[in-house]
């Protein structure tokens, strides 16, 4: 039972979500103190939400009408080492990195975490849209929230025992409609804010242009488009600009619909192909991350051929799938269905249900 004004840090984004999730923390009693995060300057050419003064500006104002603290920090520094630096380097290896994972989980929770401990607060609050119940057992459980169209635990899956014992997500049983209505309700300047994107560092969706600009002396530069058997079928602008599965932005000419179906970054060749060899029905998914680890009653291998579902990108359907085979965070899936564009450097995210069982990136 909650202790009458324990306080608890809130995640200020500038969005409708973090705004809503700070009201309902003090509407539960909490002494509820936000802090939002700079992590990169920018200056936004449309209105999508990236990390802005503009953001942090709005996060301070309804901060302001909750009549609560609020303050920043600022991580420019080390969120360029730890998320943007990785992100180039992994788009001139050729492989299609999901930042916003690692960010969460690796950068984002971390700090705030320790923010927490500074501000002798007892829990974090954010507006993911996502749920964390107890079992009997003592485990802490990671759920999808009841906005299934909103879901944001594909972002999630990296959370430990101990950080889920600690985290409320105020939005867990509300829909973003609701949102928006307690917003307009409570008047916040936030209430009909558009979406953010989803990586909130680049801008204007270019990634190729952003990778040039930050990571060219990376890159090989122009290569050849190939097919399976090495025959060379044009000149490829650099093998950063592609991604597995990709079908637009390729040259004309091929004579019939290709499809990027490998990236071979030791050659410096995209290798194009006919949907069907986009197509693969097993992956290998290393640096595999359980959400129950820590828990006394957890193994593993009670999901080895058990059927499950995999995300296999953040707007991907889950597909049914099982596990063949566990071995130093290493895992063999096979899909009972073949899957469309399995990119390596992408999170696999597992199900069982409604709950997220863990995750690893694709190799």
């Amino acid at each position: 039972m909650l202790r009458m004004k324990e306080k608890i840090l809130v995640a200020m984004s500038g969005g409708v979500d973090s705004s809503v999730a700070a009201w309902l923390m003090k509407e539960q009693g909490y002494d509820v103190v936000g802090v939002s995060m700079h992590l990169v300057s920018c200056h936004r050419p449309t209105e999508r939400s990236c990390c802005s003064a503009e953001d942090r500006l709005d996060a301070r104002r309804v901060c302001e009408a909750l009549g609560i603290p609020y303050f920043t920090l600022d991580y420019r520094d080390a969120f360029q080492k730890k998320v943007i630096q990785p992100f180039v380097a992994a788009y001139a290896r050729g492989r299609t990195p999901i930042p916003c994972v690692s960010c969460n989980s690796e950068f984002k929770f971390a700090a705030l975490f320790d923010d927490m401990v500074l501000h002798e607060a007892v829990r974090v609050a954010t507006g993911h849209y996502a749920k964390v119940l107890r079992d009997s057992d003592g485990r802490y459980r990671l759920y999808r929230g009841r906005d299934q169209k909103k879901d944001q635990t594909y972002f999630l899956f990296q959370l430990r025992q101990q950080e889920l014992s600690k985290i409320e997500f105020p939005l867990a049983e509300v829909t973003k409609a609701e949102v928006r209505a307690m917003a307009k309700k409570q008047g916040f300047v936030t209430q009909d804010k558009p979406e953010s994107q989803e990586i909130c560092f680049v801008t204007d969706d270019d990634y190729a242009g952003f990778v040039e600009s930050h990571g060219g002396h990376l890159l090989q530069g122009e290569g050849n488009f190939v097919d399976r058997e090495g025959k060379v079928l044009g000149r490829h602008e650099g093998i950063h600009a592609y991604t597995i599965g990709q079908r637009r932005g390729l040259k004309k000419g091929f004579g019939q619909r290709m499809y990027v179906v490998e990236i071979r970054p030791e050659t410096n060749e995209v290798v194009l192909g006919l949907k069907q060899e986009v197509m693969r029905s097993t992956m290998t998914v290393t640096s595999m991350h359980w959400t129950a680890e820590g828990a006394t009653t957890f193994d593993p291998r009670e999901y080895v051929e058990t059927p499950l579902e995999i995300r296999i990108r953040s707007t991907h359907a889950p597909a049914v799938a099982s596990i063949k085979s566990i071995r130093e965070r290493i895992i063999e899936v096979a899909f009972d269905e073949p899957q469309m564009a399995i990119a390596p450097g992408q999170a696999a995210v597992f199900y069982q249900g409604d709950e997220v069982l863990g995750g690893g990136w694709i190799a």
